[in-house]
């Protein structure tokens, strides 16, 4: 019996990197999708920069996917992929940090969705990243947070009746990762409350693997605090 299935959305990242790592050592067939390739993977899909419609690249990114699969269905899909963008209105980059926030989190995350229409198991997981800050107004970072708030209204209507989505989807909200680029942007932070990636892809394996563990349809904000992480 061959492995099963799952892909990473993102997995050239920080987080997603890891995902890919723990999910080999899990014996999973992984497979990244990202605008570069990542060895450890089973499968790689860089994505090119130059589709001129979403509609392309999802069709571009759906075929590579069929073929790989070979009539197979994945357990998992779990899209990683994203970037903070800061800002507010009255900012130089404003409209084009917006754009790159809706490119990277909220174009990634519907290409999962039609993704998990077509190839995840019926008692598959699908995972989206939206943010804890975007629960409300993020005023110095307003494309970013409109982004994650949109990827949040995607997983409540994904896990709604008539969706076309048959699997288990969940939104995970970190604050914020512990990453090397965090560390290097910010040395100065409290590392006692940033969240570490192994945590959050553990948890990812247990609400995989027991199904009771989550709920359909629910965001779970990440908080880390005095280096104790709770999925509320």
């Amino acid at each position: 019996m061959s492995s099963p299935f799952v892909i990473i959305y993102g997995g050239s990242g920080a987080l997603g990197s890891v995902a890919v790592r723990l999910f080999k050592q899990r014996m999973y067939q992984v497979i990244n999708i990202d605008l570069s390739s990542n060895a450890s993977a089973d499968h790689s899909i860089a994505v090119p920069s130059n589709f001129e419609t979403l509609s392309e690249q999802s069709t571009y990114i759906s075929d590579k996917v069929s073929g790989i699969l070979n009539n197979n269905k994945v357990d998992a899909i779990v899209c990683v992929a994203g970037g903070w963008q800061g800002g507010n209105a009255a900012s130089k980059d404003f409209i084009g940090s917006a754009d790159k926030s809706i490119k990277q989190s909220v174009n990634t995350s519907l290409i999962a969705a039609s993704l998990a229409a077509r190839y995840l198991s019926p008692t598959g997981l699908l995972v989206l990243a939206g943010a804890a800050p975007a629960l409300k107004g993020t005023p110095g970072m307003i494309g970013y947070g409109m982004a994650k708030a949109a990827v949040h209204h995607l997983v409540t209507s994904l896990a709604m009746p008539g969706s076309g989505v048959d699997g288990r989807v969940v939104g995970i909200l970190p604050v914020t990762l512990d990453t090397k680029e965090n560390r290097s942007a910010m040395p100065n932070a409290d590392f006692t409350t940033w969240t570490p990636l192994e945590t959050v892809v553990e948890r990812i394996f247990t609400w995989l693997s027991t199904p009771a563990e989550c709920e359909s349809g629910k965001l779970y904000s990440i908080i880390t605090e005095n280096s104790v992480t709770k999925f509320e």
